[in-house]
């Protein structure tokens, strides 16, 4: 007992792999494909980061990012003290932490459900159709949710017959139904995209598992509570971590295409305060500004999720 407790204790090393010119030869078609990613990966996402620079100038185009007037920090207290922006941080927030919550629960609930239909052609059938909203643009989704809740549309149909509604409403005329409108658009078009790594989760779960839970007499949802739930879980904690840094990537088309003159105070997020102060009124300092500060809470969030779920001993990212 002594020898296997010494033994434990012991740092277990794994042996250096020895890179030789013989080695490299070997996995050359690897390295060249890698060569190639890293290169794209520098030129389109480090590359343009000299941009931010602009944030800190009072950036002219003709004089340049080398020549245009450096203001420090003035292009940040000028944005932070603009009650718009503040009001554009308010609905992004909102906008992004509903869609995350809508889409992340609903495609754990679709992959669930889609995983208990017994006929193999009725699930292919069912995941067919639930992934085609994924590859329509936001042009078309935008369109049948205007036609579908227009005064002459489905819903106010079907809200009238019912008796619901004793004329139509006109959805896009009142802030308190925009944000509900946009979680929808995004459970509507992601959720089949979103459930197939769940459903892959799945399918990784040993089946064995489900036997030993029928032997011991569980039903449908005390295989769910305690099986599948807990087989998806680490799938679940990394993807939730992956998509709380996309809080603030609450959207730009859906809103854009969507909102109007009535719900603008609800429905312009920080990428539509870019577009129409930054690139509009040709303020670019303003508007990568208001790029950073999104980057710079998206990579706070993404740390604060990662050592909440190390704390608890969940799966974390780094």
């Amino acid at each position: 007992m002594a020898a296997i407790a010494k033994r434990k204790k012991e740092k277990i090393t794994e042996p250096k792999v020895k890179i030789t010119w013989k080695e490299v030869k070997r996995q050359k078609t690897l390295l060249i494909w890698s060569a190639f990613i890293v290169l794209y990966g520098i030129i389109f996402c480090y590359l343009p980061l000299g941009g931010w620079l602009m944030a800190f100038q009072n950036y002219r185009p003709k004089e340049g990012l080398l020549h245009s007037q450096f203001v420090g920090l003035a292009k940040f207290r000028q944005l932070f003290s603009d009650a718009t922006f503040i009001r554009v941080i308010r609905n992004t927030l909102a906008m992004g932490v509903i869609n995350l919550a809508a889409t992340f629960i609903m495609a754990i609930v679709f992959a669930i459900l889609l995983n208990e239909l017994k006929s193999k052609g009725g699930k292919k059938v069912v995941q067919t159709i639930s992934y085609l909203p994924h590859f329509l643009s936001w042009i078309i989704v935008t369109g049948i949710l205007h036609d579908a809740l227009s005064g002459t549309g489905i819903v106010n149909e079907i809200l009238m017959n019912l008796g619901i509604l004793d004329q139509p409403l006109n959805f896009f005329a009142h802030t308190k139904y925009f944000w509900p409108i946009v979680a929808f658009a995004n459970v509507w078009k992601e959720t089949g995209w979103n459930a197939i790594i769940y459903l892959s989760a799945i399918t990784s779960i040993d089946p064995s598992l489900y036997e030993a839970a029928s032997i011991d007499g569980a039903g449908r949802w005390a295989k769910i509570k305690y099986v599948t739930l807990p087989g998806i879980r680490p799938t679940m904690i990394i993807l939730l971590l992956m998509n709380v840094g996309n809080v603030l990537n609450a959207g730009f088309e859906v809103q854009y295409l969507l909102g109007n003159g009535l719900v603008q105070s609800v429905s312009q997020t920080i990428d539509i305060y870019v577009l129409k102060w930054g690139i509009s009124q040709n303020d670019f300092a303003i508007g990568t500004a208001a790029g950073i500060f999104k980057s710079f809470v998206s990579i706070v969030l993404i740390m604060i999720a990662n050592q909440i779920a190390k704390r608890y001993g969940e799966e974390r990212l780094f």
